[in-house]
């Protein structure tokens, strides 16, 4: 089984998100793929409760059953790093420098997408963009595209290898 690590500031809302929806379409798809999710910074921002009520409703509007999760958002360890086939950061001006500041070495082994939080778009906004990244995401490694060779223009790079070729 493959891992893919999704990584954002407080592992509430935007990160949580995505390794629900990625393990939904990825069990639906028989892919072979699991995701988890981090936090860059857990505990800073004063979220309240174990998720965000933003992402549990997305959830149930798509019809994706969020399985009771109440486990508390968890703070990146390299260990998680280390364990990932694949990592995500969600939003780079967010999360690039916290990168090289806890793990420098692995800062440039991270693909950055660029999804805003709550203080830059509307949830409705930001959890649909996200969405249509994580599909496509999906997709390709469907399609086979792992290593991704065969990637978006979006800077996605597996940590063990470089693409070789862009579509």
């Amino acid at each position: 089984m493959n891992h893919v690590l999704f990584l954002c500031s407080g592992n509430y809302y935007r990160s949580r998100f995505a390794e629900h929806l990625f393990n939904w379409l990825a069990e639906c798809s028989a892919l072979p793929w699991r995701a988890d999710s981090r936090g860059l910074a857990v505990g800073r921002s004063g979220n309240v409760g174990p998720i965000s009520r933003y992402t549990v409703e997305r959830l149930h509007t798509l019809g994706i059953p969020s399985k009771g999760d109440s486990r508390p958002p968890l703070q990146l360890s390299e260990a998680d790093l280390v364990a990932a086939d694949m990592v995500v950061a969600l939003k780079e001006t967010e999360h690039r420098q916290r990168l090289v500041d806890l793990f420098p070495s692995w800062a440039e082994q991270v693909a950055y997408w660029h999804i805003d939080d709550l203080d830059c778009a509307e949830p409705e906004e930001a959890l649909a963009i996200l969405e249509n990244e994580v599909r496509a995401l999906v997709g390709q490694l469907d399609e086979g595209c792992w290593p991704l060779t065969c990637i978006w223009k979006t800077a996605i790079s597996p940590i063990a290898s470089t693409p070789t070729a862009t579509t």
